[in-house]
């Protein structure tokens, strides 16, 4: 596995987002990760600081 898991053990989902608050993914990604090709991946490690602000602004 090329691009590692951005889970950090909190496995909690904002039920607003559906984001994991921990990892900012979603329960679908966290289930399929293993089986994601990279570039899919990638994609949602790289979607992290729009999602951080997505899980910031539906906290308030």
């Amino acid at each position: 596995m090329a691009v590692e898991s951005p889970c950090i053990s909190i496995c909690k989902f904002d039920e607003k987002t559906g984001f994991c608050i921990g990892c900012l993914r979603t329960k679908d990604e966290c289930k399929r990760w293993k089986k994601m090709k990279d570039k899919h991946r990638t994609r949602i490690i790289d979607a992290h600081h729009k999602r951080k602000a997505t899980l910031k602004k539906h906290k308030k």
